[in-house]
C-alpha cells in the first residue's frame, strides 16, 4: 500500500473508487501525519478531528449506496482559516475571532461539501491576511518543511507547508496581493489565483473587498484544477462574482503548449530578482520552447507601480474595514499588521482614486499583451524563503508581493508551481499568467510544464523528522 498522505488527489480518488481505501482510513492517515509532525510545523490553527471523520464515514457510506459525488469524494482538505465554516471556529489569525465560531459555511465551503470533501480543520495565516511570512504572533509563526528556520510565505502560508508536508490533499487560501502563490512558490507547490469574481468570497473574511481572490492550492497542477472545478461559479450572495461560464478546467490540462506564443518579462522590475531565481525562470522558459511553444521577451514597464498600488488599495481597504478596531482596540492588532492598518488609513481619497485609475490602464495593458500571447511567464517571487528570525515582516511584503501583486490589481489569472530549488535547497517558483476567465490556459501551460520536469514529485520528508 503505497503512502496515504503523499498521493495525488487523482490516485487517491480512483483508490477510493475501486474501493481499496477508505475514506475513513484516508482521513486518519492525514490525522496522524498532523498529529506526528505538525507540532513542528506549526500548519493548522484547528484541527477538525471528530468533524473530519464523520465527514469521511458519511462519505463511506454513500459510496456504500453506489453513490459517488465526484473526484473529491472522501478526499481530506484544509482551510485557510478564514473561510467560515459551521460549527469549527474560524479565527482569521486573530485574537479578535479567537473564539469566533460561525453558524454558517463560506460558499467555497459548500462547493466542498457537495463534492463530498473532507475537511480536516483550519490552516495557520498570518493575522488577518495582511503580511507575507505568517509569523503569527497569537498562533506561533509557520515553518516552512524544507528548512523549519524559514517562512513558508504568506498569508496562505499553512496552506503551503500542510501540503508539502502531506497533512492534506489539497487547501482554499486566499490572494489580495499574491497569498496564494507566493507561499506555493516558497513552499514548492502548485498555488491559483483565479480572475476576479471566479470564485465566491461570501463567507470569506475581507482583507481588501477590491483585491481578494479565492483559490486552490495542491501538490500539482490537475489537483488545482480538480479543486478549481468544485468552487468556482457565480455567486449572486458575493457582490464581487461574475456570472461567467466555468467551463470544463480539465478539458485540455493534457493538451500541451506546441505552437503557443510566450511572453517571458525581462525588464527592470521582473527581472531584479535573485540569480538563482532569474535562472530557474530561464530554464523552465527553455522547457517551454522545447515544448514547442516559442517564447519573446517582454518589457511590461510599470510592474513595478503596479505592486506600488496594490499595496496602497490593499491597506486603505483594510483600513476601512478594521475601522472601528483600529479605534476602539488598536492593541489587539501585531505590530507589523497594526503598522500598516495604520499606514493605509492615511492614504487621501485622491491617491486612492489615482491608483483605481492605474489599476484599470495596467489591465488595459496586460489585456493587449494577452491578446498576443497566449501566456506571460514571470517569476512568483524575486527571492527564496527568508529566515523567520530577525525578519521585517513589512519588508517582506514590499519584497515577496512585487512579482504577484501586480497581478491582483489587474484581476488576472496567475498560477505558481516549482521550477527548481536554490543552492540551499529552497523551492523556487514559476509564475503563469493568462487572460481573464482563461485559468484553463494556466492550468494546461502549468500541466504541460510539470510534465516534462521533475520538481513537484519532491518531498522534503527528511527535514520533517529532523
Amino acid at each position: 500500500m503505497p503512502d496515504l498522505t503523499h498521493l495525488s488527489i487523482t490516485a487517491a480518488a480512483e483508490l477510493i473508487a475501486r474501493g481499496e481505501i477508505t475514506a475513513v482510513e484516508l482521513t486518519e492517515a492525514h490525522l496522524a501525519r498532523i498529529a506526528a509532525y505538525d507540532p513542528h510545523i506549526n500548519s493548522f490553527i484547528t484541527v477538525a478531528t471528530d468533524h473530519a471523520l464523520a465527514q469521511a464515514r458519511a462519505a463511506d457510506a454513500y459510496l456504500a449506496r453506489g453513490m459517488r459525488r465526484g473526484p473529491l469524494h472522501g478526499i481530506p482538505i484544509a482551510l485557510k482559516d478564514l473561510y467560515d465554516t459551521a460549527g469549527i471556529r474560524t479565527t482569521a489569525g486573530t485574537t479578535f475571532f479567537a473564539d469566533r465560531v460561525p453558524a454558517a459555511d463560506a460558499r467555497a465551503v459548500t462547493s466542498l461539501h457537495s463534492a463530498g470533501a473532507v475537511i480536516l480543520g483550519k490552516l495557520n495565516m498570518h493575522e488577518w491576511a495582511l503580511g507575507v511570512t505568517n509569523d503569527n504572533p497569537h498562533y506561533g509563526p509557520c515553518r516552512n518543511p524544507w528548512n523549519r528556520a524559514h517562512v513558508t510565505g504568506g498569508s496562505s502560508g499553512g496552506a503551503g507547508a500542510a501540503l508539502v508536508a502531506g497533512f492534506c490533499m489539497g487547501a482554499l487560501g486566499s490572494d489580495t496581493g499574491g497569498s496564494i502563490r507566493i507561499p506555493s512558490s516558497l513552499c514548492g507547490i502548485v498555488g491559483l489565483k483565479p480572475t476576479y469574481g471566479r470564485v465566491s468570497l461570501h463567507g470569506v473574511v475581507p482583507l481588501s473587498w477590491n483585491l481578494d481572490h479565492a483559490g486552490p492550492m495542491a501538490r500539482n497542477v490537475t489537483d488545482t484544477a480538480l479543486l478549481l472545478q468544485a468552487i468556482a461559479g457565480y455567486d449572486p450572495d458575493d457582490p464581487a462574482s461574475v456570472d461567467a461560464p466555468v467551463g470544463d478546467f480539465l478539458a485540455t490540462i493534457n493538451a500541451g503548449v506546441a505552437g503557443w506564443r510566450v511572453a517571458l518579462a525581462r525588464d527592470s522590475h521582473f527581472g531584479d530578482a535573485d540569480p538563482d531565481v532569474i535562472a530557474a525562470v530561464r530554464r523552465a522558459a527553455a522547457v517551454f520552447e522545447e515544448l514547442g511553444a516559442h517564447v519573446e521577451e517582454v518589457d511590461l514597464e510599470t510592474g513595478r507601480e503596479a505592486a506600488q498600488m496594490n499595496a496602497l488599495m490593499t491597506t486603505s481597504d483594510a483600513a476601512a474595514f478594521h475601522r472601528e478596531r483600529l479605534q476602539a482596540h488598536p492593541e489587539g492588532f501585531g505590530a507589523d499588521v497594526l503598522a500598516r492598518l495604520e499606514r493605509g488609513a492615511m492614504f487621501s481619497s485622491t491617491e486612492y482614486v489615482l491608483a483605481r485609475r492605474f489599476q484599470s490602464e495596467w489591465r488595459r495593458r496586460l489585456e493587449r499583451l494577452l491578446g498576443t500571447f497566449d501566456v506571460l511567464l514571470t517569476p512568483a517571487t524575486p527571492i527564496t524563503a527568508p529566515l523567520i528570525e530577525g525578519a521585517d515582516a513589512i519588508e517582506a511584503a514590499r519584497q515577496l508581493t512585487r512579482f504577484t501583486a501586480p497581478f491582483n490589481l489587474a484581476g488576472l489569472p496567475a498560477l505558481s508551481l516549482p521550477c527548481g530549488f536554490s543552492p540551499a535547497g529552497l523551492p523556487i517558483g514559476l509564475q503563469v499568467i493568462t487572460s481573464a476567465w482563461n485559468e484553463a490556459k494556466a492550468l494546461q501551460a502549468g500541466r504541460a510544464f510539470e510534465d516534462a520536469t521533475s520538481w513537484n514529485r519532491v518531498a522534503p520528508l527528511e527535514a520533517l523528522a529532523s
